[in-house]
């Protein structure tokens, strides 16, 4: 009589495992019809409200998730994902969570007809290897320094974004930005640093159309002292500072013995005597504008404004790397260690501006900046952040096709032909992992499926003449026109997307299935709290008799 009570605790035990599934996968389809609108041109916008009250409205896959508060751990990984895919390549963080969670759907059956979750990710591996490699074989090589094929790329990964009414605006702000502050890292290799040499200045009022891309740099500064110094200084000599320009008290507290009068003026005399030797220091060079990270005193503006220099203090360590790549200048750390090399001489033109009620400080006309400044200009605040963010994901392609100089056809097509491969593919795949592998052939139509969905056309038809396409390698680069739900060539509609966006979202998606597919518990390392009064609980000790009767966790 015995068997039968083992092979009863042996399916409690696999229950309880596909419980955790169910519910992880739940979570994440859950996750995956929030943002599953906002994937395409005519994608719909979320309006999110903040806790403080504030609200931020945009279709930017990652901005929506950044937003929500959700407490199952599966549904966070999954937020974790649009941000991985945010920071490596800027764009595809709406496709990668819909291409997740239907990787997660379709293996729901396979978990519920108890196949082991390690069987599933064998062949989710697979098919991912063969898509990428299906990828390399459609993808076509550009030219990056080709400026209207670039434009067309960028304009066509944007396109689905809140800004792509103004045109070539956002595209030709993205590509001037990228390509100024691209550097050259030998073997025909280019580095293009988004993060620390494109700042984004949001100035409320103005139209959109008055954005520009500065050569050069603007920062929210204004001179020492307005009346006396220059504004205007044309091929300024500038010198950037990390020291104060001001007197150092000492470190701990100092106690000065002071017997007669005059030792308080000879005090007083050595401190300006300082201040005017770092001064003396910093003029042998000629400069026309000192820029400094730390304080300046009345005196040192006293001495420089004597010798009609204009000075900035308290600038921002990252503006301060911004303005040295841009003029070519050295950031010095004690003056009297300057050189004349040190001293940037790149810079065409200084000059402070009003716009609106602040001045900010341009150093622009610069001859070979490696920095620049995008200057915004928009209605109100919350246009200005959407473009930012449309703008960044611009960047982000430039920056990708200039790394990588390789598209791959946009609107749902890339996964066709991705599809339609696999599903040729699975007749020769042996075994188990046979139906696991098909599926995910299967997964990858979700993408072209719901572009058509968010077109309001008929799906299922649409779905049909695209797959009939695909199914006999006719065309792989047939697709959906977002805007009008008809299928054409990606290559006529130029709808194309960037190569390593789209590796990045297959291996990023397949990835986190299989991982999310391989747990089979949760569980909580919070304690919980014990009842006033109650002292410590007396251990329980196991027997063998426990030892397969496992909980099963609620859903």
């Amino acid at each position: 009589m015995q068997a039968p009570v083992l092979v009863l605790k042996d399916s409690l035990k696999r229950e309880s495992g596909t419980k955790v599934h169910h519910a992880n996968i739940q979570a994440s389809k859950a996750v995956a019809d929030i943002i599953r609108t906002t994937l395409g041109p005519r994608s719909m916008l979320k309006m999110l409200l903040d806790a403080s009250g504030g609200i931020v409205v945009t279709n930017d896959g990652n901005a929506i998730l950044r937003e929500l508060d959700i407490a199952h751990p599966a549904a966070k990984s999954m937020i974790e994902l649009s941000r991985t895919q945010d920071e490596e390549v800027g764009d595809g963080t709406t496709s990668v969570i819909i291409l997740a969670g239907e990787m997660l759907h379709v293996a729901e059956a396979f978990i519920e007809k108890n196949y082991h979750p390690t069987v599933i990710c064998r062949a989710y591996n697979k098919a991912l290897e063969d898509a990428i490699a299906v990828l390399d074989k459609i993808a076509m090589v550009i030219d990056p320094n080709d400026r209207a094929t670039m434009l067309g790329l960028v304009k066509s990964c944007i396109g689905t974004k809140f800004t792509s009414q103004f045109g070539d605006l956002i595209a030709d702000l993205a590509i001037d930005a990228t390509t100024t502050v691209g550097v050259d890292i030998g073997q025909g290799l280019r580095d293009v640093d988004i993060k620390n040499y494109i700042k984004v200045e949001k100035v409320p009022g103005g139209q959109l159309e008055d954005s520009r891309v500065l050569k050069g740099v603007m920062f929210n500064k204004d001179v020492v002292a307005p009346g006396k110094m220059r504004r205007k200084i044309v091929n300024p000599r500038i010198i950037l500072l990390d020291s104060p320009l001001e007197y150092k008290k000492g470190e701990n507290q100092t106690n000065a013995e002071l017997l007669k009068e005059e030792d308080w003026n000879l005090l007083l005399r050595m401190e300006e005597e300082y201040i005017e030797e770092i001064c003396m220091q910093i003029l042998k060079f000629k400069p026309d504008l000192v820029i400094t990270e730390k304080g300046l005193s009345d005196l040192a503006c006293h001495y420089l404004s004597k010798h009609g220099v204009s000075a900035i203090r308290r600038l921002r360590k990252t503006d301060n790397n911004r303005i040295a790549r841009a003029c070519g200048a050295v950031i010095v750390n004690r003056p009297d260690e300057l050189q004349e090399s040190d001293v940037g001489t790149g810079a065409g033109l200084f000059e402070v501006k009003k716009i609106g009620d602040e001045f900010f400080a341009f150093i622009v006309d610069c001859k070979d900046p490696k920095a620049c400044t995008v200057l915004l200009r928009g209605a109100s605040k919350d246009v200005l952040n959407e473009v930012e963010r449309n703008l960044q994901d611009a960047m982000s392609v430039a920056r990708n096709i200039i790394k990588n100089p390789k598209l791959v056809p946009g609107g749902g097509a890339t996964e066709l032909t991705v599809s339609a491969t696999l599903k040729q593919k699975s007749s020769s795949v042996e075994g188990i992992e046979k139906w696991p592998y098909e599926a995910a052939a299967i997964a990858f139509e979700a993408i072209p499926r719901t572009l058509s969905q968010n077109c309001g056309i008929n799906v299922i038809r649409t779905m049909t003449a695209l797959q009939g396409k695909h199914a006999n390698g006719e065309n792989a680069w047939v697709g959906i026109d977002g805007n009008t739900g008809d299928i054409t060539d990606m290559k006529e509609g130029k709808i194309w997307d960037a190569y390593n966006v789209k590796a990045q979202t297959f291996k990023t998606a397949i990835e986190a299935a299989c991982m999310l597919l391989r747990i089979d518990d949760i569980v909580s390392g919070i304690k919980k709290r014990q009842a006033p009064g109650s002292g410590p609980s007396k251990p329980k000790i196991e027997t063998e008799a426990d030892a397969d009767g496992e909980q099963i966790l609620p859903d």
